[in-house]
């Protein structure tokens, strides 16, 4: 079900910028198990998948904070968990993932206008910003099928800060040359909506993700609950 807080004109969209996990891909096992087995390497016990799922969306070093007991923990156990689950993910990042089922459909009926746009009828843009690291993030576009939909993949070393932070948001604008208000931000978890407002995109939460219980505070202009609604936000 769509329910909507501030309907925006989907002719006046140019660009379209989604988070990567939870929102595109269901990424959820193999991070769980790639966050357990660098808890295993340092000694520590493992966490519950669900537990581990909520630690997801603000980039690696967090997730591996999180798990470790949070900001309290020490560097060193948190720098060297973190080598760990980059080293296990990088070899094990497609072993579980998966595209939301839809995902594919809805983005190619996004980025054709169905009807005449501000862009005088040219495909939508559509990118990625995800705070995962960039290589492994467009790794797993390419293998998923997804690279020929987006002209740009940014990840969360892609600058010197991450989402919620509005940088990378700002330097696709200035790119692909749309203005904020004619760009909508996608995402599963209060990061995405809030780097939105940071930068005056319009946002849309959904709520099919790893952290739909963020998507309260703030809330997006517009709320879904699958993929295919997504279509339905653009076109009706």
């Amino acid at each position: 079900m769509i329910r909507t807080l501030h309907p925006f004109d989907p002719r006046s969209i140019k660009l379209i910028i989604f988070d990567l996990d939870g929102t595109l891909i269901d990424s959820r096992l193999d991070l769980v198990h790639s966050v357990n087995a660098a808890l295993r390497h340092i000694g520590r016990p493992e966490l519950p998948d669900d537990i581990i799922a909520s630690y997801v969306g603000d980039g690696a070093p967090v997730l591996i904070q999180r798990a470790l007991g949070g900001e309290a923990t020490e560097e060193a156990l948190v720098r060297k968990g973190l080598e760990y689950f980059l080293a296990y993910y990088r070899e094990h990042k497609l072993d579980h993932t998966t595209l939301y089922g839809g995902i594919k459909d809805a983005l190619a009926t996004l980025q054709h206008p169905s009807h005449p746009s501000p862009n005088n009828g040219k495909p939508r843009q559509l990118a990625i910003l995800t705070n995962k690291p960039v290589i492994p993030s467009r790794a797993i576009v390419r293998a998923l099928g997804l690279g020929p939909f987006f002209v740009q993949v940014y990840g969360g070393n892609s600058f010197a800060s991450k989402k919620p932070d509005p940088q990378g948001a700002r330097q696709l604008l200035q790119e692909i040359g749309v203005r904020p208000e004619e760009t909508v931000i996608v995402g599963d978890s209060h990061v995405d909506i809030e780097t939105g407002r940071n930068a005056g995109l319009w946002t849309v939460g959904v709520t099919y993700g790893f952290a739909p219980h963020t998507l309260s505070a703030p809330a997006p202009d517009v709320l879904l609950d699958t993929p295919a609604e997504l279509s339905q936000v653009f076109f009706g």
